[in-house]
């Protein structure tokens, strides 16, 4: 209570100062001034609400859009080669898919909205023998290659990777060149991998 009481006498004397001075209270300036001071407040709550609308389209946004990321390998399937035309490669031993776009079964990334995929492969093998793995889209457009010519004893790996926008719908995918090889184990040596850094 005597904390309280310093505070009230000062309360007390501003009244006094105020209406009980001679010079009359302008109520239609005071009228005015509060007004403004609501207006202002309206004007802040407003862009308040704005800027939390943002904030929530934002988070809506970023929780529809699907979680992208895979990781595959040729795995135990040891040596493959062609010296017929080129052939395509299945990555079937899966590391990681986040979100399903990877199909296993048939060695195809498919982009599931439009957006930059960061892409990287590695082909390792032999080096009694050329060694490549290239990267196409839509089965059409090379994208990416991974090649290394014979250089004598021993194993070799090459590898490839960079951000490419895709569109919805857009398949990558791998293939071995005609006179190649490729090489794998259950240490995944010869990988595919990918993700979405964002969608567009």
């Amino acid at each position: 209570m005597s904390r309280c009481l310093p505070v009230l006498l000062l309360l007390a004397l501003a009244c006094l100062a105020r209406f009980g001075s001679a010079q009359p209270v302008d109520s239609q300036a005071e009228l005015k001034r509060v007004q403004a001071g609501l207006e202002e407040l309206k004007a802040e709550r407003r862009a308040m609400t704005e800027r939390l609308d943002a904030a929530e389209r934002e988070l809506k946004r970023v929780k529809e859009t699907p979680k992208v990321a895979f990781a595959a390998s040729l795995g135990s399937n040891g040596l493959v080669k062609t010296t017929a035309g080129n052939k395509d490669l299945v990555y079937r031993d899966v590391l990681t898919n986040v979100g399903g776009a990877y199909n296993a079964e048939t060695g195809v990334f498919t982009a599931p909205v439009r957006g930059v995929y960061y892409i990287r492969f590695t082909a390792n093998g032999p080096t009694n023998f050329p060694l490549s793995a290239v990267l196409y889209k839509n089965n059409a457009e090379i994208q990416l290659i991974a090649h290394e010519q014979p250089s004598g004893e021993g194993s070799d790996t090459a590898s490839n990777g960079a951000a490419l926008l895709l569109e919805a719908g857009d398949r990558l995918a791998l293939q071995l060149w005609h006179n190649t090889q490729i090489w794998d184990n259950s240490n995944h040596h010869s990988t595919f991998s990918g993700f979405l850094l964002f969608p567009m």
